[in-house]
């Protein structure tokens, strides 16, 4: 089967629904399908051959978050040329109605559809604005998932119908048989504390764990924060938070896949004391 899968966000900046749209390509490939995704990308980004990429993406705050998407009539003939040239049997778009490549391709597709919803939201000025540009289109599609309860009320309230729960898939292999790093591996004097999230987006938490931090210092004096994502001003006002306790929180910045399984495999203790606006609980496969 020829399938062509599409995702709104940019893979410049790596988030969990992208790394959920590679990894279900993979999975497709490996199954025997001919698989290709559309995505917004900078041309020079080292990707897949399976990957087109749609250069311009432009940072959009959204759901706690910021997004970077793309949009216009360049981008739509791009789209249609993608969708032509394909000759797919099946699309499959993610978030279909916020506004970048899926709404594009729904718009243009004449192809059985497909989609997957990732977002959780009670009220949305983008998903309000949006609605009526894709309503229209809403009959094109022919089966809806949605990666958590959360995200199936978000469809529900905001596009009408119903959706199948199907959470997203996680590759345990990699995490089972990652091998401890020493630089990142507690004692029992000085256990260790892992953190994954983009920094600055307080719907990650790291605002909660810096609260937390003098309590657990208190009872275990020798804790060891490991926090690993991108974020100067998230981290400068968690210092700036946690003032003489600074020294025992190590800001690791963005790390590899092979890190973060390996940043997993050494802790004693992953904290993610996320806040809301997560439908999916997907994580970032680099943060």
């Amino acid at each position: 089967m020829r399938i062509g899968i599409v995702c709104p966000y940019a893979f410049d900046v790596p988030g969990g629904v992208q790394f959920h749209v590679r990894d279900l390509a993979e999975a497709l490939i490996r199954q025997g399908h001919h698989v290709s995704v559309l995505a917004p990308a900078d041309e020079e980004m080292d990707l897949p051959d399976y990957f087109t990429v749609v250069p311009g993406a432009i940072p959009v705050r959204y759901n706690g978050s910021v997004a970077r998407l793309t949009f216009g009539p360049r981008v739509a003939a791009r789209v249609r040329r993608w969708l032509d040239e394909g000759e797919f049997d099946l699309i499959h778009l993610h978030e279909p109605i916020t506004p970048s490549l899926s709404v594009l391709a729904l718009w243009a597709t004449t192809t059985p559809v497909v989609v997957t919803c990732h977002t959780a939201l009670v009220r949305s000025r983008a998903l309000q604005i949006a609605y009526p540009l894709v309503r229209p289109s809403l009959e094109k599609i022919d089966a809806r998932i949605a990666v958590s309860e959360d995200a199936r009320r978000t469809v529900i309230e905001h596009l009408g119908g119903d959706a199948v729960v199907i959470p997203n898939g996680v590759y345990v292999d990699g995490f089972a048989s990652a091998e401890p790093d020493e630089r990142w591996t507690g004692t029992p004097d000085a256990p260790t504390i892992a953190f994954l999230g983009r920094l600055d987006e307080p719907r990650k938490g790291l605002p909660v764990l810096t609260a937390a931090i003098p309590t657990i210092i208190e009872r275990f004096p020798g804790a060891r924060f490991l926090v690993a994502g991108r974020g100067d001003a998230g981290r400068d006002a968690a210092i700036e938070a946690l003032g003489d306790l600074a020294g025992s929180v190590e800001f690791l910045g963005s790390i590899t896949d092979e890190e973060k399984a390996s940043l997993l495999s050494s802790a004693d203790l992953y904290v993610a004391p996320q806040t809301g606006a997560r439908a999916s609980g997907s994580s970032s496969s680099r943060r």
